[in-house]
């Protein structure tokens, strides 16, 4: 029997991506600490060339891997999200890892190697191939967030981290090993097939469903799997938490949208009530939870959560026009978010950091473009028109109207003028509160790119909507045309 060598083409991002991590791992070895910023610079680079081999790779679906690795646009728009974020992190993380003294090469290393772990699961076609991905991803997140080895508070943060997602591993192996035990296989093409044609669907089989999204569903901090949001956001280095709350995320999104549309799109019956009972807990939790924040790094854990909720609304239809909304939330979701944290990490007096809310207070005249720049991002997150987050919801809330999920889209609403009234509270402590300290200004130029360019997209999106609408919509299109 011939080996067939598989079609390296559709992988050529990951494989690069692969190579760079080594490459740049070598440099670094060989180098020292003290070229940690050449290879952070290196690291952004690969990153967007990584993202420009994915968007040459034009349309079609294609199978490599004797299976296991898919290819089309679906995973091309989300992987150019994924590597985008990604960059930006790396961005961020330039001068905060140097003021606080953690600036080491392994840094910038181990988000490529987690990326890539992200770009392996937007791809994987099998139950192997998804949690070799998502093993990749998470091996480097475990390290990253205690990457601040002397803070009490980073290594908790990472070791909760690891429990936690070691038990979310654990469940979705779990659910993987049923799925396999009753369908008789783990390729996602085969077992589509087999509900394609009529086959039974035992019980057995809608556990382990359950338990591979309840696995996918930690990943995503959607509730009642959030548990560990709030503690790692709060104790993880600030750029690892504005990493945390983007890349993986949107690769986490991804790969439940392939496992619920493409394998088990015929058992929508099954998973669509798993879905409603995520979407609801976590759009309520993260709206009412977050009210009680005194501190704005554990305020954007629960936002991210009640997020993920709105997201979920548009993956329960079940339908393209829902997931296309789920692709357009997710695109505009990571530009405001990045650029928040931009500003939490720009908020420093005399060299300290500063994470309470009421510090805000008074920005607008001690800094009065951070405290615009803030204000574009809690409207936008709020989704008050015309601002990005709007237009998020609404594409999210039409697919589920359009789909008679008349309930889910009216506890969106509800639980966005909840969400409304902590986001606003923030641009009220900035602009009529009396100043509490004098902010020092913001002297990072990358730092300073980032806050222009989220901005600047988050107020202007409206203008030129279409790259990202029919972006999602051809993303959309492939994976139900799979």
């Amino acid at each position: 029997m011939t080996a067939v060598f598989p079609d390296l083409w559709p992988a050529l991002p990951e494989i690069f991506l692969a190579l760079s991590g080594v490459a740049l791992l070598m440099l670094g070895v060989f180098r020292g600490d003290g070229f940690t910023r050449p290879v952070s610079y290196l690291a952004i680079v690969c990153m967007l060339l990584a993202a420009v081999l994915a968007m040459g790779y034009g349309s079609g679906r294609v199978v490599t891997f004797n299976g296991m690795f898919v290819m089309d646009a679906f995973g091309v728009f989300m992987k150019v999200l994924v590597l985008v974020s990604a960059a930006f992190a790396v961005i961020l993380s330039l001068g905060f890892n140097e003021r606080e003294q953690m600036a080491r090469f392994e840094f910038p290393v181990l988000m490529i190697f987690a990326t890539l772990g992200m770009l392996m699961m937007i791809s994987a076609n099998d139950f192997i191939s998804l949690y070799v991905g998502l093993e990749t991803q998470s091996l480097a997140l475990y390290v990253i967030a205690a990457f601040r080895r002397d803070s009490a508070k980073s290594s908790e943060a990472g070791l909760k981290y690891f429990v936690l997602g070691s038990l979310s591993s654990g469940m979705l192996l779990y659910g993987a090993s049923l799925v396999y035990g009753f369908a008789g296989t783990t390729s996602f093409d085969k077992v589509a097939a087999l509900f394609a044609g009529g086959a039974h669907v035992s019980p057995g089989l809608v556990i382990g469903l359950v338990f591979v999204m309840a696995g996918l569903a930690f990943k995503i901090s959607a509730a009642p799997f959030h548990m560990w949001t709030p503690d790692v956001y709060e104790g993880a280095p600030t750029p690892v938490t504005a990493f945390f709350a983007a890349a993986p995320k949107v690769a986490a999104i991804a790969l439940l949208t392939r496992v619920v549309i493409e394998p088990f799109g015929h058992l929508a019956a099954q998973w669509h009530q798993v879905l409603v009972a995520a979407a609801v807990l976590s759009m309520v939790i993260g709206s009412f939870v977050a009210i009680m924040q005194t501190n704005i790094k554990r305020l954007m854990a629960y936002s991210s959560i009640g997020h993920v909720g709105y997201a979920l609304v548009g993956l329960t239809t079940g339908t393209q026009d829902g997931v296309r909304g789920v692709l357009i939330y997710m695109a505009l979701y990571i530009a405001m978010n990045i650029g928040a944290f931009a500003v939490i990490l720009s908020m420093k007096a005399k060299g300290q950091m500063l994470e309470e809310i009421k510090d805000f207070a008074g920005l607008s005249k001690t800094n009065p473009m951070l405290a615009a720049t803030m204000a574009i991002f809690m409207f936008s997150m709020a989704g008050i028109p015309p601002m990005a987050g709007f237009f998020g919801k609404l594409y999210v809330f039409l697919a589920a109207v359009a789909a008679q999920e008349y309930t889910l889209a009216v506890i969106g609403v509800l639980t966005s003028v909840v969400g409304a009234f902590y986001y606003l509270r923030i641009i009220k402590i900035m602009y009529f509160d009396e100043p509490a300290v004098v902010v020092d200004k913001v002297d990072d130029d990358g730092m300073t790119g980032v806050l222009v360019v989220t901005s600047l997209f988050t107020l202007l999106f409206f203008v030129a909507p279409a790259p990202i609408l029919n972006g999602a919509a051809a993303a959309a299109a492939a994976l139900f045309a799979g």
